[in-house]
Order: C-alpha cells, then structure tokens, then sequence
C-alpha cells in the first residue's frame, strides 16, 4: 500500500530538486553576465580611484599618512605606490585577464581599505578616506566612516563573486582559452 505522506514527501521533494536544477540552469546562465557587471564595478573602481590620484602622488602620500597607522616613510611609499597599483589592477579586472587572481587581490586591498576606515574611526580620527583623491584631516563630524564601509562591502561582494565564479562574459581569459582550446 502507498503512504500518502510519504508519496506527498516524494512529490514534494521531486518538485523542490527540479526548483534547483531551474535555479542552477539560471545562475549558469546568467553568471558569465553578473560577472561581468562584477568585473566592471570593481575594476571601475580601481581605475577611478587610481586616475584620482596618479596626478598628485603627495596628496595620496598624505592620505595615507592621514590614518596614523605606518611609520611616515611607509606610508609615503603606499601613498606613491597605491595609484599604479589601482590603475594595473583595474585594467586587469576590467579586461578579466587573470580573473580570480585579479579579484582576489583586489578583495583583499578592499578588506584592508574596510581595516583602515574601522580602525582611524574607532580611534576617533577625523579624515576623509582618501579614496577618490585628497584624504587627509576634517572637521569634526564631516567623516563618512560608515557610508565608505558600506562601499567598499559591495566591491568585496563583486570581488568574492568573481572570486566564486571567474568565468565571466567577454573577458580575456575566455578569449585566450578558446584560443589554445
């Protein structure tokens, strides 16, 4: 004799894996896609805030000197470095070339970024975060402490997906492997 709970338990679950297999035939689809905009948003980023700096490389010295956190001669060379850095990485992100590896470094530069904010915030240091630009000191109560978090936790949600998910739409990782395929 058929268990009616049991064959409604059967049906119910057959209509919940078919709902996955949907559900996974929709993210294979459209993940190249969202990788894509994932691509474009973080290397964007990049590139806009390297091209923001790479003109006044004191000014981005100085930002990062802002947060109190290196010895004044390590903060200077970061603040000289970081703009070629940005704009390397972007380019490489934007283009997806070596996709994961991109977006793993540019995950973990963010997550530091996230670091760095918190920590001149808990100390209750008041500078702009130097990020688009001049950083540097404000006046009391012009910080943005919470809205750069906030930010800069979308780009490391675009750089995890890429990190998850590297094949992406009209990269050129996909573009070098169809040609030695």
């Amino acid at each position: 004799m058929n268990d009616p709970a049991v064959d409604e338990q059967t049906r119910l679950s057959r209509q919940e894996n078919s709902g996955d297999a949907a559900a996974g035939d929709r993210l294979a689809r459209y993940s190249p896609w969202i990788g894509l905009v994932a691509r474009l948003v973080l290397g964007g980023v990049f590139l806009l805030a390297g091209f923001s700096k790479i003109f006044t490389p004191l000014a981005s010295a100085r930002s990062v000197q802002a947060y109190q956190i290196f010895p004044f001669e390590v903060a200077a060379a970061i603040g000289y470095a970081l703009p070629v850095v940005e704009i390397a990485l972007g380019l490489l992100i934007v283009f997806g070339l070596f996709t994961r590896w991109t977006a793993l470094l540019g995950t973990v530069i963010m997550v530091i970024f996230i670091i760095g904010i918190a920590s001149a915030w808990a100390r209750g240091l008041t500078i702009d975060c130097g990020c688009f630009g001049d950083g540097g000191f404000v006046e009391p109560g012009k910080t943005k402490y919470p809205q750069d978090i906030a930010r800069d936790l979308v780009f490391v949600a675009a750089g995890s997906w890429l990190l998850w998910r590297p094949v992406t739409a009209l990269s050129l990782d996909a573009w070098l492997s169809r040609r030695a395929g």
